[in-house]
């Protein structure tokens, strides 16, 4: 018995067991499932693209279901074909409001008929929730009860942009459908082109129900403009027509650039191939959607359904918009149970109006009473989804990375990738990675095959065959004709322009990304003379009578006021031309001109020291350097300055002494060319010295001076303090130079002063005259005007900035104002003629001083070692043993090589210090610490020295 007792424990065990999960079971089989009423509007669910909607939500609350074992409830989905009708899907919105009272609706499809359907969720508090309506038009403002389970058309506008910049392209033409939808998009999509200078200088709008013959009337107008780059915004099928009409008439060929919205991209996986076939080399902005195994298991899952569903149809490929159908199907659900479990129960509808005439009475419908709850659920909704993670700010998906594709061959083909953190990528990041830099670079998109199967990137625009032309204004005889020359052609009546301006207006033009098309419009009265100044010129293009300006028009604060200038083309500044002199003769100290004073002294200084250490190192051992002391002074400076010319005729045999004379003559070869050249330029240049060289002093003399008629020169003169007869105006180059001939005082002028331009084509007609004082007063230069706030500003000006850089404008200057280069002096003389000073020499003379210096210590220091003994003398005071030393360093050293040589091998010295007669040499002071030493007197004096010399030699004291 007691061996069966295990027995029977598991026995009980198992029937405990057994009876617990027959209990859940009844339990879970009596469990009441709450049943929630949803509304589906989607358009023609006998399509494709219905049917893969349809599906997609079906699954989708197939998946939560069989995920979420215990809910309490169950969508059960009431389904409506508005069949692309805005007015029906209203209708149909209205009906499931009003009489089967759905808690919430999927849908509708398209924005316009969510419209409609949004106001009246809002009114009956339902929650609308689409995952197909994109337009911007339609957001949560509106309505709080509008969910947009799909992206919204504004946040690609920026990837758009970004591939407009990266490739350069100034000018881009939308073409859009014209309802709410494609309207919807422009506003942002034009300010997104504009912050990247972009100009839109047309939009192309196509009525939803467009013709055939209309899309062709449409393509054949953007034909004959200049644009080639077109961003494609409309529905899926009229998208597919535009693209058909555009292959048919020759706009998908090589050229051309197409850019289509997530619109019509997120759907090009869902084409046919005969549509793709006439969208091969187009760009397409669509929702990047992560590759995760969910993703790759539910295509699996999905296609094997439906194609038992619908055996007929084969290779469906799901879009995105029937990701976020799923998303959205699987959100309200969740949503539903959150709701329904927190509160046990779903509430019915309140009517307002117990009267029901009908089943479309927009005022008999009622309202949900559970519909703020459901709305905040579905606020509160978050999960990761197939498309992505899903959740609502605002009423809004958030899902900002784009996949930017090349439609080529059977499909698209992947090229890149967009993030409002990082712009263009070549592979996805997470968008919440910010470490890298915004980017627009076409290197971040790989290859690209564009329409007619280049591989090369369009320009983007062509010259057009129709366009409004630019009316660009020209003065008529102001100023210089080189700048800017009006000629009317008698036998054609045509107006010719020419000059210096009008070239570089042409250069510019033709370096612009886009073709401009214009007309030189003379600013003349009916005779053809001038109808006024530059600033009533430039009065022209704010009053809008000119496009631009094409002049020597000088860039001033008060006519920026009104007008928009580009960069300046010229050189800035206003000079004066003033007449040159010959002053040859007036200054006769100008050979001190070409060395300062301080270099003057400096050099000065270095002779008086070289003569000095060459006396210093031989004159103890060349007589060329001996004699009374008044000689001795008089040679050591003459050698010295004689090495100015090189002249010196004594010859030093000391080899510190060449040393330092080698040193010093270098300096001074350097110093005398330098000095022979600057002065050869002075003398050269003062023949042609200005009369006048500064504005004060004509003002201070009270002279007469000139400008151009009608220049604000005029103006800067009064400011000044000219006075207003003493300003006179020219109206030619030739009339300046007759003004300047006569003078002043013969009611000419002393100077003429105008901007740089002007006045350097005046000196390249009269150099041998004039010469050029300035600049006198600051300018901007000369410039191109245009209007306020005109798109064409920046590209001009950044054409200008491309010029200055290149050898075309260099090319342009040699053919109008070539002549200047054989023109001298157009500066003032002094100008380039200046006096050498210290700072150019200091080095050289610093050298000389090292060498001199140093030949001096080495010679000092020898004669100190020699004689050392004398300054160890004991006995004596210090005076008298400099004394001594003193008087041995001015007597001859007998010992030297310059000595034994004159009298070879007879000669027999002592030194001069020691006695041949018994007397102590000098050695032996330090024995003697009387005052009666025998080499010192009484006071301190030395004793003579006696001395052998042979008998040729003169016994005379030296006097050296």
């Amino acid at each position: 018995m007691k061996k069966r007792k295990p027995t029977n424990l598991f026995g009980s065990f198992f029937f405990l067991l057994s009876l617990s999960i027959n209990f859940s079971l009844v339990m879970a089989h009596n469990r009441t499932v709450i049943p929630v009423n949803v509304g589906v509007v989607l358009d023609d669910l006998n399509s494709l693209t219905g049917k893969v909607w349809l599906s997609c939500i079906k699954m989708a609350l197939s998946d939560f279901y069989a995920s979420h074992g215990s809910s309490t409830t169950r969508l059960a989905l009431s389904i409506r074909d508005p069949r692309e009708d805005v007015v029906d899907a209203a209708a149909a919105a209205l009906d499931l409001i009003k009489n089967v009272q759905v808690q919430a609706i999927i849908g509708p499809t398209s924005s316009m008929q969510a419209n409609f359907v949004i106001d009246l969720g809002d009114k009956a508090k339902v929650p609308i929730i689409s995952f197909s309506a994109t337009s911007p038009s339609l957001t949560s403002i509106r309505s709080s009860y509008f969910f947009r389970a799909a992206q919204n058309d504004s946040s690609q506008v920026k990837a758009i942009s970004a591939i407009v910049q990266a490739f350069g392209w100034r000018r881009a033409v939308p073409i859009y459908v014209d309802n709410g939808f494609g309207e919807g998009v422009v506003p942002s999509l034009v300010d997104a082109l504009l912050d990247v200078q972009a100009r839109v200088p047309y939009r192309c709008a196509i009525h939803p129900m467009a013709t055939d013959d209309q899309l062709t009337a449409a393509l054949y107008k953007l034909m004959t403009m200049q644009t080639r780059v077109f961003i494609v915004h409309m529905s899926p099928s009229l998208g597919a027509r535009l693209f058909a009409k555009a292959q048919e008439i020759g706009m998908m060929k090589e050229g051309y650039v197409w850019i289509m919205t997530n619109g019509l991209t997120n759907l090009v996986s869902s084409t046919d191939a005969s549509v793709i076939k006439s969208m091969q080399g187009v760009l397409g902005v669509r929702t990047s959607v992560p590759k995760t195994e969910e993703l790759i298991d539910f295509r699996v899952r999905w296609k094997t359904q439906f194609q038992q569903q619908n055996p007929t149809i084969i290779d469906v490929e799901l879009d995105v918009f029937a990701l976020w159908a799923y998303d959205a199907a699987f959100a309200l659900a969740m949503a539903v149970e959150n709701d329904g479990t927190r509160t046990g129960r779903i509430s019915s509808f309140q009517n307002t109006n117990a009267s029901m005439n009908s089943s479309t009475d927009l005022l008999t419908f009622g309202v949900s009473e559970n519909g703020p709850k459901l709305f905040q659920s579905l606020s509160n909704t978050k999960f990761k989804g197939l498309a992505g993670d899903f959740s609502f700010v605002n009423g809004q998906l958030q899902s900002p990375v784009f996949e930017i594709v090349n439609v080529n061959g059977n499909g698209a083909r992947e090229i890149g990738f967009w993030t409002p953190e990082s712009g263009l990528l070549k592979k996805s990041m997470n968008s919440t990675n910010t470490t890298r830099t915004y980017s627009t670079s076409k290197s971040n998109m790989g290859p690209i095959i564009w329409p007619g199967d280049s591989t090369s990137v369009p320009k983007g625009w062509e010259i057009p065959t129709d366009e409004k032309k630019l009316r660009v204004g020209v003065p008529v005889k102001i100023g210089s004709p080189e700048f800017v020359k009006v000629v009317r052609d008698p036998s054609t009546n045509k107006t010719l322009v020419s000059g210096y301006c009008i070239d570089i207006f042409n250069a510019v033009m033709e370096k612009l990304p886009y073709a401009v098309t214009y007309d030189f419009i003379p600013f003349a009265k009916p005779d053809g003379t001038s109808a006024g100044t530059y600033n009533q010129l430039v009065d022209q293009v704010y009053l809008g009578n000119f496009d631009a300006l094409a002049a020597a028009t000088t860039i001033r604060e008060n006519r920026s006021l009104y007008v928009d200038f580009t960069l300046p083309y010229t050189e800035s500044g206003v000079v004066m031309v003033v007449l040159t002199k010959d002053s040859k003769s007036q200054n006769a100290w100008v050979f001190l001109k070409p060395l300062t004073w301080d270099l003057w002294l400096t050099s000065s200084c270095f002779f008086i020291f070289i003569g000095f250490v060459i006396w210093v190192l031989e004159h103890r051992i060349n007589e060329d350097f001996r004699g009374p002391l008044s000689n001795q002074v008089g040679t050591g400076l003459w050698f010295s300055f004689s090495t100015m010319v090189f002249a010196h005729r004594e010859a030093v045999v000391s080899n510190l002494a060449r040393f330092v004379v080698i040193v010093w003559v270098f300096v001074v070869l350097i110093l005398t060319q330098s000095y022979t050249a600057s002065l050869t330029s002075l003398l050269t240049i003062q023949e042609l010295q200005p009369s006048f060289t500064d504005l004060n002093q004509l003002l201070k003399n009270k002279e007469s001076v000139g400008y151009p008629k009608g220049s604000f020169v005029y103006q800067l003169l009064l400011k000044q303090g000219f006075d207003d007869l003493k300003i006179k105006a020219y109206q030619s180059p030739e009339e300046c130079d007759d003004l300047l001939t006569k003078g002043s005082a013969k009611g000419g002028i002393a100077a003429a002063v105008d901007e740089t331009p002007n006045l350097r084509l005046f000196i390249a007609k009269y150099c041998s005259k004039y010469t050029i004082i300035g600049p006198i007063f600051k300018t901007d230069g000369f410039a191109f005007v245009f209007p306020k706030g005109s798109a064409l500003v920046p590209d001009v000006s950044r054409a200008i900035l491309n010029m200055t850089d290149g050898d075309e404008m260099k090319e342009i200057d040699n053919k109008w104002f070539g002549k200047q280069a054989t023109c001298e002096n157009t500066k003032s003389p002094f100008s380039d003629s200046k006096s050498l000073g210290l700072n150019s020499f200091w080095g050289l003379l610093l050298i000389a001083g090292l060498a001199s210096s140093s030949a001096l210590m080495i010679s000092v220091a020898t004669f100190l070692f020699m004689h050392r003994h004398i300054l160890m003398t004991r006995g004596t005071s210090v005076w008298k043993r400099i004394g001594v030393m003193l008087r041995i360093f001015l007597q001859r050293d007998l010992s030297s090589h310059t000595f034994r040589n004159k009298n070879s091998g007879h000669v027999v010295e002592a030194s001069p210090v020691s006695s041949s007669i018994g007397q102590p040499s000098p050695l032996s002071l330090s024995n003697h610490t009387g005052p009666a030493s025998p080499f010192f007197s009484e006071q301190g004096t030395p004793v003579s020295v006696a001395v052998y010399q042979n008998p040729e030699i003169p016994t005379t004291p030296d006097q050296g």
